[in-house]
């Protein structure tokens, strides 16, 4: 597994790249410096606050680290002065929400494993982390969640397979931090494909055609 270094420069590095999209998220909706700043927290944080409070391990890294808690600032920061023009703004969201979703079930199964859960908990831990804060941000802006619209590409299983990827590198005892950067480049892949190709999960079997659209579930 991860030399603890390693974790802790990649775990900052998926909460760089959600604060980053909390925060455009936030500018595209037009809030404050202080919207901005909470979104960009909620983001980067959320997820990996509910899977250390799940497996246990308390107070989260996110209220003992100060670079956790730091990092999203910085994102704001960049953001509030550096933010793409507004037409670009909804791209540049996807793709950092994208490269925080290949990095964090990346950093989430493998902390999961390590405070002993088995490989298939581990996977769930991993989706937690890597979707948790996109969530929490969508709530908080008014909208329905990526993970939850049938309407939207595939959120969730490419940080599934992202997860598995690293399970069965830590059953094979293959993973380090090569592996595991390939494991986040291929969820990060997927989650773009998805966004080019406009991939989407299947609904219901039979589902009637004229039943209304809104309020279907997606992956």
């Amino acid at each position: 597994m991860f030399n603890p270094s390693v974790q802790h420069w990649l775990d900052l590095a998926g909460i760089l790249a959600f604060a980053i999209s909390g925060a455009l998220l936030a500018v595209r909706k037009n809030l404050d410096v202080f919207g901005i700043v909470v979104l960009a927290e909620v983001t980067g944080l959320g997820g990996g606050v509910i899977r250390d409070v799940l497996i246990g391990d308390v107070p989260p890294a996110a209220l003992t680290d100060l670079g956790y808690l730091l990092t999203p600032l910085v994102a704001t920061v960049l953001v509030f002065f550096l933010h793409p023009q507004v037409e670009r703004i909804n791209r540049a969201v996807m793709v950092f929400d994208a490269a925080g979703l290949g990095l964090f079930c990346v950093t989430g199964t493998v902390k999961a494993h390590a405070y002993g859960l088995d490989l298939l908990p581990s996977i769930v831990m991993g989706l937690v982390t890597a979707a948790g804060g996109g969530v929490l941000r969508d709530v908080l802006a008014n909208e329905v969640p990526s993970l939850l619209r049938w309407d939207r590409e595939i959120y969730a299983v490419p940080a599934i397979v992202g997860a598995t990827t690293v399970a069965l590198l830590i059953h094979t005892g293959r993973l380090n931090a090569v592996t595991g950067a390939l494991a986040a480049g291929l969820a990060f892949a997927l989650r773009l494909l998805a966004l080019r190709y406009n991939w989407r999960a299947p609904r219901a079997w039979r589902r009637r055609s004229g039943t209304a659209d809104h309020g279907g579930a997606g992956a």
